[in-house]
């Protein structure tokens, strides 16, 4: 039997700015055969997401940075080609954080069976994947968003922020949307149900969520940062809570980033400001599949996704993601889907 050969993009140096290709090895290696106890993954859907971005930095963070060398890391979601481990058996879909590479030996350790479902295995990496549990507990938990009040959510039509806003409007919420594009605004309010959407590109934001927010901003879901937050800190409300998502704006800067001017408000509108990780909530899983199982069944919830093709393509694909061209989430597809 032909050996199977593993191609995997290896981290070669630390990005500057935007993320280069010349910044990864695309190495190929023989898959190694199997030992008791291990089976074969192969990766048929890539999540590309902007954390991504915070791991190739060499500085401490809620995980340890991807060293020179090692495989460039990455949610995914697979099919087990081979197994010598009874748990997992050939045929089955899995989930874990397995790497931008072709194939992976696992024994278990941190991948997870996905159940059978009649949603594409792509739902996994956005509706059920880290989008899924960003958005839903970012808002939830840490929003903690009452009826009848007014939410704000920038990058809103990225994976996060458009579940985020249909995750509003279920809760009874007035929903405002901030992106980068006529048509992303269109999609937001006539397709998932937003209020409003104002495109941050058309000028004078604070005088276009002013118009959007009448009865000012309670709830501030924040993706981007940068002049964005500044500007949304000056229409929130007293006693404001702001969920600190991303900051997607500065992780490619290469110089200290200012800001935000507007810090003062915090004291004077009482605002809560919190971060969070999606991690955080890992122990609460089913809780975020439940209620989205049902808000999708019920046509509630709507996703979408932008897939790009071939491994090859992840490390110019991932700068979609900082300049806005992406169309929901952001996959590469590695292989074949079953």
């Amino acid at each position: 039997m032909t050996q199977l050969v593993n191609r995997q993009w290896r981290l070669k140096q630390r990005p500057v700015g935007l993320i280069a290709q010349g910044d990864f090895d695309l190495v190929s290696a023989p898959v190694p055969e199997l030992a008791d106890g291990e089976f074969l993954i192969r990766n048929v859907y890539l999540s590309l997401d902007p954390a991504m971005r915070g791991w190739l930095i060499d500085r401490p963070s809620y995980v340890p940075p991807v060293q020179i060398g090692e495989v460039m890391r990455g949610l995914a979601v697979g099919i087990v080609e081979e197994s010598r481990n009874a748990k997992f058996t050939k045929g089955s879909a899995v989930q874990g954080l397995l790497g931008w590479q072709e194939y992976v030996v696992a024994n278990g350790q941190g991948v997870t069976l996905l159940p059978a479902s009649p949603l594409p295995l792509t739902a996994n990496l956005g509706l059920f994947g880290l989008a899924g549990m960003t958005s839903y507990f970012g808002l939830l938990d840490i929003g903690q968003p009452k009826e009848g009040e007014t939410l704000l959510v920038s990058g809103a039509a990225g994976s996060v922020g458009s579940l985020v806003g249909q995750i509003g409007k279920i809760k009874g919420l007035r929903v405002v949307g901030i992106a980068g594009s006529a048509e992303k605004c269109e999609w937001l309010v006539k397709e998932l149900g937003f209020d409003a959407a104002v495109n941050y590109k058309d000028g004078n934001l604070r005088a276009q969520l002013k118009e959007a927010c009448p009865n000012g901003v309670d709830v501030y879901f924040e993706n981007v940062g940068g002049e964005i937050l500044d500007t949304a800190l000056s229409v929130m409300n007293n006693f404001g809570r702001v969920v600190v998502c991303g900051l997607i704006s500065q992780y490619n800067a290469t110089e200290n980033v200012p800001g935000p001017y507007n810090f003062a408000m915090v004291i004077s509108k009482r605002l809560k400001i919190q971060g969070f990780v999606a991690p955080d909530f890992g122990g609460r899983v089913k809780e975020m599949i439940g209620d989205f199982a049902n808000w999708y069944g019920s046509g509630r919830l709507k996703y979408r996704v932008d897939i790009e093709q071939g491994l090859e393509a992840a490390p110019q694909a991932i700068n979609k993601l900082f300049s806005g061209d992406n169309s929901g989430k952001l996959i590469v597809q590695i292989s074949l889907a079953p």
